[in-house]
């Protein structure tokens, strides 16, 4: 997201003035400030965080985009790690294993409500924000949103999820796992609020993907691709 948020700012800024390289951050702030009174440059911001948040957003709700992607994949709750493994135990590895499957479905469904309200964050930010985000840390469009949509996205995703649950059969398959295991003599019944649960999961899910991808341009330098790219991120290669 940073590299579409830096190549924006690179076409705004050379189409307003001609660039001469800051030297320092205070001096690449003021010249930002500046150039082009801001509007080209947050306009071009924005239409890059469309763009790179509508693809993050793409991925993960593919079939299997949380269930194969490692880094986002949602396991069972803590609580519920006893259940996993004692299914696991009496030979009931393929129930355990389609619970954990059916909850990262859910989630697949649910974040295809997430590109309306991201859109609205961004339609919303200010050109100070957007100058926070180019000169902030190597997390700071990921933090904007997280601060400025998590929220939203949490009151989208709950009702969401739990219907994804009855469509994809979450429901009489965590019915079944449950009631098994409560079954079992002498365990400590449970009885999970798997909604919550797989919501806060698919959020921290999102994010961590969009984070991902801000973070690339910030440590790959064969990334950086023109001389503005390259100025800008040097000076925070020294930070």
């Amino acid at each position: 997201m940073k590299k579409i948020l830096l190549l924006a700012l690179t076409f705004s800024l050379t189409a307003c003035a001609q660039i001469k390289i800051p030297k320092n951050l205070n001096e690449l702030s003021s010249q930002i400030q500046t150039l082009g009174g801001g509007a080209d440059i947050a306009s071009g911001l924005k239409e890059a965080l469309d763009k790179g948040i509508s693809k993050q957003v793409t991925k993960l709700t593919a079939t299997d985009g949380f269930y194969k992607n490692e880094a986002v994949k949602i396991l069972m709750p803590a609580e519920l790690q006893k259940v996993d493994a004692t299914l696991r135990k009496i030979g009931l590895s393929s129930l355990a294993d389609e619970g954990i499957k059916v909850l990262n479905r859910a989630a697949e469904d649910a974040v295809k409500e997430a590109t309306p309200i991201f859109v609205s964050a961004v339609k919303n930010m200010s050109f100070n924000d957007a100058k926070s985000i180019l000169l902030g840390n190597e997390n700071a469009a990921t933090t904007y949103l997280q601060s400025s949509t998590t929220t939203a996205l949490y009151s989208k995703f709950n009702p969401v999820i739990k219907n994804s649950f009855s469509k994809v059969g979450a429901d009489v398959i965590w019915s079944n796992i449950i009631s098994k295991y409560n079954s079992i003599p002498l365990v400590k019944k449970v009885n999970p609020d798997l909604t919550d649960y797989t919501t806060n999961q698919a959020l921290a899910g999102v994010f961590k993907m969009i984070a991902v991808e801000e973070k690339g341009i910030r440590t790959d330098i064969s990334e950086r691709t023109t001389p503005l790219l390259k100025s800008v991120f040097a000076l925070q290669d020294k930070k």
